[in-house]
Formats: C-alpha cells, structure tokens, sequence
C-alpha cells in the first residue's frame, strides 16, 4: 500500500480530495495547527469529515503541530482526548511536549512526527519512535538515499515524505522571519510567507538610496522557494520505503486539490499494477495546469541548486473553475456555480471516472427551480442545469479554458 496523502482545508475540501483519489487526508482544528489562516475545522466538521471519510474506507489525520507555550498544554489535553473519542485516525504533533502529553491523555490515539520536527536521522526516529510514534514525517532537507538508510535502519515505523506543493526556505519551515517583520510567528500558523516578498540592499550611510539584489539579473526574489514535483519519483520514493506521499495546501483551491490528487493517483496506481509510470509525461503535464512556481524536486538528489525561483510570480491557472457536479441523471448535469459561464463556452471535466479529461460545448442553460432558462449563469453558488454527453459523478469538477 503506498498512501496518497493530500491537504483539506474545509469540509468541501475534504470531500473533494477524497472523491479524486486521496486515501487519507491532513486537516487543521481551529487551534494548535500550523495554517491559522485556513478555513479550518470546528469540533463538529472534525467529527462529519472523520465520518465521512471512514464510510469510504479513508483516513484522516489532525494536525497539531505548534510549538506550545504552557498556556497551550490544558486546552491541547482535551483536544488530544476529543481527537481519540471521535476515533481521528491519527494525530501530527512536532513539540516534544505536546508527543508526551497526547500518550499521556489520548494512549490509542496514533502519533505521526511532524516534518515541522526536522527528523533527519535514524536515532532521533528510534527516540520518537520509544516515545509511542508511529510514523514519522520526514524533514523535506533529507536526499532520497538518507531516506532509504533511515527506513533500513528503522524498518519497524511507517515514513511519509512530502511529494507535491510549496517549499520554505527556511529549514522544515521552522522560520523566524514573520514574527519578526509583523509579530505574526510561522511557528503558531500565522505565516504570512515574508520569504515570497521583493527585497532591496540599504547602506547604512546611505538609508534613502535602497539597491536592488540581483540574482543572475534575473530578480531580487532571493528567498522565493520553487515548488516541489515528485510524481516521476514516485518509484524511487517507494523503493526508499516511503509509505505515504504527501501533498502540500491546506490553503489551496478544490481545483488545485482535485488536479493534483488525480494526478497522482493516476500515477501510484501505475506504478503499482505495472512497476512504472506509463503515462508520467501526460500526468506531469496535467500538474501545469494549476497555478504554481517553477517546479523542483527540491533535496532529493543532495543539495540543490536550482530551487530558488527569481520571480514573485505564480503561474496562472490555466482553466477556470466554473462548477461543481451535484448529480447526473439522463444525460442532464445539475451543478453548483462557482465561476461564470455561458452557452457556447466549451467545458472541461475533471473527474476520477472515464470523463476525465474530456470536453464538451455548453448547450442551454436552465434554472432547475423554475425551469427559466439563460445563456449566462453568473449567479454565484447558485443551480443551473445543462446537457452533458458524458456520465458525470456527484463531485465532479467543470472547468473553462482561461482567457
């Protein structure tokens, strides 16, 4: 079994990521979580989504991972207990501390390390693993071959390693950078990414004079990470010992989840029936078509020299997404809007069935409460009904070319 591990941000989220192809996915409370910005999970979504997903066979895994002040340690107890009592399937915890405390309280509830821990070798996985861990998820610093010794040296606990997403210039994401520039500490989920922001060189004699820093004349972007792209490792990983592929964007789009999470299922789903990618250049091209920096593959081959990226720029979304399928019925789709569309647009379907990838000119639009009918549905979040003449799946996702 080689997992597919991708980020929920919110309940739709969730349902998303686990409709494209995820076995399990990452999702933050409302406190203790590294993405205090995201939509995030109270109590009662924590509790819908774990039974959403163990009716699916699917797993997910709560993420507490600050670094905890005392102040922390009580209300962390009882979430750690509410986690074991609504059977989460495991929790991702980096302080010390917090590993301690959550054996102490919560003794079924299972224990992945944070790659926020910064594990890069065999005797700190055997310290955590004395401590009651599971699995540990490791620092996203170790090449390919220092994995692989890890796993041969601790072959009795589970690794996970970071596969897709963005990457931190600073060391496992461990920076200092926005609380000191805004008191907003990267430690407590409150980042607000200073590593992506444009700098200039000042001379102390010379203060209203700001240089710029020039890479290459290329830019001044010198902190601004690439983005990761392991899909073509996906053997290697596996061979390394590697169980569990993790996706990165607990604040992302359901399009970027949904693009990335069948990509890659395609992908390990090859590789296991056939021991190869057979279509890697079609899947790895399916990745462009989300919004991101360039792309690396980051320390798996050592040190690398080609990861930071010159420019503050994504790449844009090459489709827009215009619309959730909400049921499919004699060759008639009713959708949820999220983006404009209008007759005559041609659609895109992204769907874990045969419909993926296929397109179709948009007919009429109707309004299935009143049966009205329109050529421009703008009304957002709102029904509409339209002709397809593909079978689409209850969570399918609809897209348009972007202009």
């Amino acid at each position: 079994m080689l997992e597919l591990l991708t980020p929920a941000g919110n309940l739709k989220k969730l349902k998303c990521a686990l409709h494209f192809g995820a076995d399990a996915v990452y999702i933050g409370g409302k406190d203790f979580s590294l993405r205090a910005y995201a939509d995030n999970f109270g109590d009662e979504d924590i509790c819908e989504g774990i039974a959403y997903a163990h009716e699916r066979g699917k797993k997910v895994y709560v993420a507490v991972n600050i670094f905890a002040h005392d102040a922390d340690i009580a209300p962390a107890a009882d979430f750690f207990r509410f986690l074991q009592a609504v059977h989460t399937d495991a929790a991702i915890i980096s302080d010390l501390g917090l590993i301690s405390l959550c054996r102490e309280v919560a003794p079924e509830l299972a224990i992945h390390v944070s790659t926020q821990a910064n594990t890069l070798n065999s005797r700190t996985v055997q310290l955590y693993k004395s401590m009651g861990a599971k699995r540990i998820v490791l620092a996203r610093e170790l090449s390919l071959s220092e994995a692989k010794a890890m796993h041969d040296a601790c072959p009795d606990i589970e690794f996970e390693a970071f596969c897709h997403g963005a990457m931190c210039v600073s060391y496992s994401g461990r920076c200092l950078m926005s609380s000191y520039f805004t008191g907003r500490s990267a430690n407590r989920g409150e980042c607000v990414q200073p590593c992506r922001w444009s700098y200039k060189l000042v001379e102390e004699q010379r203060p209203d004079e700001p240089l710029s820093i020039e890479e290459d004349a290329r830019g001044t972007y010198i902190l601004n990470s690439k983005d990761m792209r392991l899909l073509s490792r996906i053997p290697s990983l596996a061979e390394a010992g590697i169980c569990s592929l993790k996706v990165e964007g607990r604040m992302k789009s359901e399009f970027y989840i949904a693009t990335v999470a069948s990509a890659y299922r395609e992908a390990i789903d090859e590789y296991l029936s056939l021991g190869y990618i057979s279509r890697e250049a079609a899947l790895n091209a399916k990745l462009e078509r989300v919004s991101h920096r360039p792309y690396t593959e980051g320390f798996l081959f050592g040190a690398p020299l080609d990861s930071i990226s010159y420019d503050s720029t994504r790449t844009r979304e090459k489709e827009i997404y215009v619309a959730t399928v909400l049921s499919y019925s004699e060759g008639i789709a009713t959708v949820e809007m999220r983006n404009r569309f209008k007759t005559g647009d041609t659609i895109n379907i992204l769907s874990p069935s045969p419909a993926d990838g296929k397109r179709f000119v948009l007919g009429e639009i109707s309004d299935p409460a009143d049966g009205s009918v329109t050529d421009d549905a703008k009304l957002v979040q709102h029904i509409y009904s339209f002709a397809c003449p593909y079978p689409l799946l209850e969570g399918d996702l609809l897209t348009r070319d972007a202009e």
